[in-house]
């Protein structure tokens, strides 16, 4: 971001060392107006990586939603397949953060297409500015991603497709959006370095100290899998989830602690259960499973039960998982081997 010139008048340096006689002397903005811009730097780098992780998370998250609805009968709803949001829907103290760095105004602005989708296939395009939903306005202020999701939510009833009308370079565009069935539930990055992940029934979130300890996108689906199967599993909402992942799921500059111990850690059968659902969720979603369990030993030797704020302590009872898992893929190898159904 390019600073506009301080009004303030320059301020010399004492003792400055001059270049030869009478030479200007050298100068530099004032000490308050640098630390100024080198904050707002870092809070703008900040804002610009949470909205890259945001995506990063959509785009591995996309194939398990889309080609398991099978799997999920009590999740599946259709969805256009994008999200949207305006300068308030980071926190308050971010609105003008977020017009300045990301170019987000009063209206609801499209930031990421998901792979596969609807929106995808119609031309829907990050930076698309949301004007209506069919004949209906979309709402712009301090709701309208809020309000924005219940007209459109209203307007998707009994539709195949939905035109929507978007701004795009200075014009006024219909397009027509045909509706993807998914596995809806909704996928938020935590703000913490902790590594761990959490579900409670609708809502999931990926912690970006996880983001930061996976090493590839195959390692992040397993963990956004895990968590799919875990919602898919619950028969009504994790209180205790819920209380963790409204704490994390808020953009802000310094990082919000766990409060681990407030969580229930899973039973051996229900969280054994959630990696046997979410090896078929990734084979049907053409992820690479040979290296699942691997990956899930390696996460409990660096994250084992006595870390209080690790994965481990919410999935202590590795070793029956490990043999579970280690079961289910054979299985799965033997149904890919003779094109048998992908089902449990």
């Amino acid at each position: 971001m390019v600073q506009k010139p301080s009004s303030q008048p320059a301020v010399a340096v004492a003792g400055a060392v001059s270049a030869g006689p009478g030479a200007a002397p050298a100068i530099r903005p004032p000490e308050s107006d640098s630390r100024q811009a080198a904050a707002t730097i870092d809070k703008t780098a900040a804002l610009q990586a949470w909205v890259d992780q945001e995506n990063r998370l959509y785009r591995v998250a996309a194939p398990l939603v889309l080609k398991n609805t099978e799997l999920c009968p009590h999740h599946v709803h259709n969805i256009l397949g994008f999200t949207a949001k305006n300068r308030y829907s980071y926190a308050e103290a971010y609105t003008t953060l977020a017009h300045s760095a990301l170019g987000l105004g009063e209206k609801l602005r499209v930031m990421n297409v998901l792979p596969g989708s609807g929106a995808e296939l119609a031309g829907i395009r990050k930076g698309d500015v949301l004007l209506a939903a069919e004949i209906e306005p979309l709402p712009s202020g301090p709701t309208a991603e809020r309000d924005g999701a219940a007209i459109i939510a209203s307007e998707m009833r009994g539709r195949q497709s939905m035109s929507l009308t978007v701004l795009r370079g200075g014009q006024h565009e219909v397009v027509k959006v045909p509706l993807t069935s998914a596995c809806a539930m909704a996928i938020e990055l935590g703000n913490t370095d902790d590594v761990s992940s959490f579900s409670d029934g609708y809502r999931m979130v990926v912690t970006r100290g996880m983001l930061q300890y996976v090493h590839s996108d195959q390692e992040l689906a397993y963990v956004i899998a895990k968590e799919v199967a875990h919602n898919i599993l619950e028969s009504d909402e994790r209180q205790d989830m819920a209380d963790v992942i409204d704490r994390l799921q808020v953009f802000r500059t310094r990082t919000v602690p766990m409060a681990a111990d407030r969580v229930q850690p899973y039973t051996p059968v229900r969280d054994a259960t959630a990696d046997k659902l979410s090896l078929y969720m990734l084979a049907r979603a053409g992820y690479d499973i040979d290296n699942t369990l691997s990956f899930w030993q390696h996460l409990a030797e660096h994250y084992p039960i006595e870390i209080y704020s690790g994965y481990g302590r919410l999935h202590p009872s590795s070793s029956y998982r490990f043999s579970v898992m280690a079961e289910i893929t054979k299985v799965l190898k033997t149904k890919e081997a003779n094109n048998l159904p992908l089902m449990p």
